[in-house]
């Protein structure tokens, strides 16, 4: 299976069983035109115990591995558990949505969209680039920043620190560098127009190493 069908048959499983989700990390930021050869797959779900069990069913019989009791856990602690194909080795990591304000609000705004056929609800751009940021601040991998970096430069950002916790993306009409991606280039990236994001942050010692 390619990374590309195991991101269609996870969406269809979460929409036949209820599920809201919203797809993030090096996926989301692949649509949002950051590919690289190397991805993960990311979503953010909300299920639940009903939902989730009818989501497990479905992937199990697709012929994915994934754990009935990691799954439980997860919604019970509000942490992850992975689903994997055995064939490719492809992993996905399924977190269900965190209980604070950020999180229900980043939920909130996830943007329902066509991507690889079918349609999926994937994060705002400036989500993505702060959940970045937040990964690289409790010391993910280097990838975290260069991600950010990839998205700043192909959505022609120009961050601009504004006091100690507020920072401006202009997103320009200019087209997208080509990347190598395990995912085909989303075709939205080429009709962008003039777009300003606006977030706030309480750490911005990231955003100073990416000026």
């Amino acid at each position: 299976m390619s990374l590309e069908g195991l991101v269609r048959l996870l969406g269809a499983a979460l929409q036949e069983a209820g599920i809201p989700f919203m797809l993030t990390g090096s996926v989301a930021a692949g649509y949002r035109g950051a590919s690289r050869a190397t991805m993960d797959v990311d979503a953010v779900i909300d299920p639940s115990p009903a939902q989730l069990h009818t989501f497990v069913q479905r992937v199990l019989d697709a012929g994915l591995y994934v754990s009935d009791d990691a799954a439980r856990v997860a919604l019970t602690t509000r942490g992850m558990f992975n689903v994997i194909d055995p064939d490719s080795g492809w992993k996905a990591d399924l977190i269900v949505r965190k209980d604070r304000s950020f999180s229900e609000e980043e939920f909130a705004r996830r943007e329902s969209v066509d991507f690889l056929g079918i349609t999926l609800s994937v994060a705002t751009l400036e989500d993505v680039v702060l959940s970045k940021l937040e990964w690289a601040t409790l010391g993910a991998s280097s990838r975290q920043l260069e991600d950010v970096r990839a998205l700043l430069r192909i959505n022609h950002g120009a961050v601009v620190l504004l006091g100690d916790a507020l920072c401006t993306a202009a997103v320009g009409p200019q087209p997208a560098q080509p990347a190598a991606s395990a995912l085909p280039a989303p075709q939205h990236l080429q009709k962008r127009g003039a777009v300003t994001l606006e977030f706030g942050l309480t750490d911005t010692r990231h955003l100073q190493q990416l000026t």
